[in-house]
């Protein structure tokens, strides 16, 4: 098995790409003594991995492979990942738990929230309803990310096609937050976006990444959700260039601490808020980093998803689990849907 070094670069893999072989990486924690294991997890090598939703309830990591309309589950207890598809659905991002229904999830597709059952278990999905269009006049956008806020709130973003221009140049996308109701209203809360990425809600702040923007931004949460007072936590950028990466994914542990997913960027970044300073980088062996999300019984353990866009080789596209971080995160909330 090929042990990575913590820069994350690794040498050509000498065993077969099978989803079930697992291998490990020990790093040196940057600011501290304690080291950390980097283990890959039985799963598809996705094209691209992303969205990951961990549910308390069933000891299982939901994400999905956005282009290919695949839904996977890890299950934590069997060590073993599922995976289904919906037809007609397509693609899809992200992927919403809702509470009270564990059988049913909330579907970014296109410009549509689309609502689906599925087991955890067959190969196949169904379709249930369509919750909210976007419309005509938002054709050329699809969703991308979204989760719920401590009230159960979902929050979603948009972004151009990708048939249509360069992504990192447009600003077609936008940020809503959705009430919950099938035909339900959705309030536009941020437009101007290129990318609508990583979003969590910690120190009574909520943080979103705007992955063309090569920064994390902060904002105050009103009662009703709406947003305000929108500030730059911390800038990617060094000495006014960009790094060579792009912010994706992102999450929080209990003390506050962002985590960071990098797109073309081989590590996961812990960004401590209240200095706005990266405590640790956590090298991932595979270059685009999407998607991180706390789980496992203790929530001490950090879920990674990959990618392998432009044909980067294995384990590029795996899911990864980390350990040994000393740090928990938080439950992730489900959204209240009613109607």
């Amino acid at each position: 098995m090929p042990v990575h070094n913590r820069s994350g670069s690794a040498p050509v893999p000498t065993m077969t790409a099978v989803a079930s072989v697992a291998f490990c990486l020990l790093a040196l924690i940057d600011h501290m003594a304690a080291q950390y294991t980097i283990q890959q997890l039985p799963s598809p090598l996705a094209p691209l991995g992303a969205k990951t939703v961990w549910d308390v309830d069933s000891q299982s990591l939901y994400y999905v492979d956005i282009n290919v309309a695949s839904i996977h589950r890890y299950d934590y207890a069997e060590n073993k990942t599922y995976s289904t598809k919906i037809d007609g659905v397509s693609p899809i991002a992200p992927i919403i738990l809702v509470q009270g229904k564990p059988d049913q999830f909330v579907l970014g597709t296109g410009n549509k929230l689309v609502l689906v059952s599925w087991n955890g278990r067959s190969e196949k999905g169904t379709f249930v309803k369509t919750l909210y269009d976007l419309g005509e006049s938002q054709k050329h956008v699809r969703f991308n990310e979204g989760k719920v806020d401590p009230k159960g709130r979902l929050y979603a973003g948009t972004m151009q096609l990708e048939t249509l221009g360069d992504i990192f140049q447009q600003k077609e996308g936008k940020l809503y937050r959705f009430d919950g109701k099938a035909g339900g209203e959705f309030h536009m809360l941020k437009d101007g976006i290129s990318i609508s990425n990583g979003l969590t809600w910690t120190n009574n702040k909520f943080y979103y990444i705007d992955t063309a923007a090569l920064d994390v931004k902060e904002f105050d949460v009103l009662e009703n959700g709406d947003l305000q007072n929108e500030t730059i936590l911390f800038d990617f950028r060094v000495d006014g260039k960009g790094p060579g990466y792009f912010g994706d994914g992102m999450t929080h542990d209990e003390d506050g601490n962002l985590y960071v997913a990098t797109w073309a960027g081989s590590k996961v970044m812990k960004i401590n808020p209240r200095t706005k300073k990266v405590e640790q980088e956590i090298a991932i062996p595979a270059k685009f980093v999407t998607s991180v999300a706390f789980g496992g019984p203790q929530l001490d353990e950090l879920l990674v998803t990959t990618a392998h866009t432009d044909n980067q080789a294995p384990p590029a596209g795996a899911l990864f689990k980390v350990t040994g971080l000393g740090v928990k995160g938080q439950p992730m909330p489900k959204m209240v849907l009613s109607g």
